[in-house]
């Protein structure tokens, strides 16, 4: 008896920048909302784990892989009814902020070359180079897998924070698509951030023609290893790996003094709600982890131009890279006494 050979199940490094991750059960490409919905919705009545999947930029799967449904979220587009666009899910964030600014529309530049799909950027509020998403989005359509409806969510009901939102760490609101007030006038968003504005020969909150902030910040980012580029082993990876932590005010002076007796200088500190936000980096530099600190084998190291960035070097597993993760977490808490936390999302592993 003749027997069709079993097929191959997908391999998630396929689909992730840090190229790990062990295979999924199943797979379905969802290319509209509708598609998506069904897909998400035919899963839960048959009791099937779901993972959905973008970019694949914010990932980190176990080698073990996930024993469920993988759907693709590849509902493309995008529609523009005066300054409110509105962009599907599954559209690649970098391709429609490089649209609107040859269209001649400002607000998003200084999110340039930020990796993934445009469905992952209210999830965790996304933000670089001073801006955020959560300052352009006017609101979202996400399909709620409690009441199995599809409902619009304006932003001052997304819980909106630094790198989060109350979509974040639950999976029972999928995103369809997402709206964003833009600028007619070509121009940016206020410059915030002080690297960008000595890039761009400008004082702190000037706007400047939204192309030339777009190139100054797609500069900068090439510098960290921050834009894809298959051939550049930097880029082989989730972005900022840690978030930058945030000392409540009651703990503030005591953490800043105990880092400025370890280290001998004061600690670059910015105002965030309710306390003080840290470099993660300052920190991951001082507690002994310089550019490139090897992990497991060599297969994994810190970004040679970015310490924030833990990069596949090639043969890595996801194993390799929690192993450097828990040495620079646990290195920085023993030296500071300050807490790391992940910003990507761990699927079937922890540090």
């Amino acid at each position: 008896m003749n027997t069709a050979p079993t097929p191959a199940l997908p391999q998630l490094s396929a689909y992730t920048t840090l190229r790990l991750g062990g295979p999924a059960r199943r797979f379905v490409r969802a290319v509209t909302s509708a598609d998506l919905v069904e897909a998400v919705r035919d899963a839960d009545a048959a009791g099937e784990p779901v993972l959905l999947l973008g970019g694949g930029s914010n990932l980190v799967v176990a080698d073990a892989g996930f024993d469920g449904t993988l759907v693709e979220v590849a509902n493309t587009g995008w529609r523009r009814d005066g300054d409110v666009v509105e962009v599907q899910a599954g559209q690649n964030w970098d391709a429609f902020v490089a649209a609107l600014v040859e269209a001649g529309l400002g607000g998003l530049e200084c999110l340039s070359g930020i990796p993934g799909s445009v469905g992952a950027t209210p999830i965790q509020n996304v933000g670089a180079y001073g801006c955020e998403v959560a300052e352009s989005l006017v609101s979202v359509d996400v399909y709620d897998r409690v009441t199995r409806e599809v409902r619009t969510l304006k932003a001052d009901e997304l819980g909106f924070a630094y790198r989060t939102s109350v979509l974040k760490g639950t999976d029972t609101g999928v995103v369809l698509s997402v709206r964003f007030e833009v600028r007619e006038d070509g121009i940016s968003a206020p410059v915030r951030y002080a690297e960008l504005a000595r890039t761009l020969g400008v004082e702190i909150g000037s706007r400047v023609p939204a192309a030339e902030a777009r190139e100054a910040v797609l500069k900068l980012r090439r510098g960290k290893g921050m834009v894809l580029d298959p051939a550049d082993h930097d880029t082989w990876s989730a972005g900022s790996f840690f978030t930058n932590p945030i000392i409540p005010a009651a703990e503030a002076a005591a953490v800043l003094e105990r880092i400025t007796a370890a280290v001998g200088s004061e600690a670059p500190q910015y105002p965030a709600d309710g306390g003080i936000k840290l470099s993660a980096a300052w920190l991951i530099e001082r507690a002994g982890f310089a550019k490139g600190y090897p992990g497991p084998g060599n297969r994994v190291s810190l970004s040679t131009k970015h310490t924030l960035a833990l990069t596949n070097r090639g043969g890595a597993t996801t194993e390799d890279l929690l192993a450097l993760a828990r040495e620079v977490r646990d290195g920085v808490r023993e030296r500071f006494g300050v807490s790391l936390h992940p910003e990507p999302l761990l699927i079937n592993c922890v540090i």
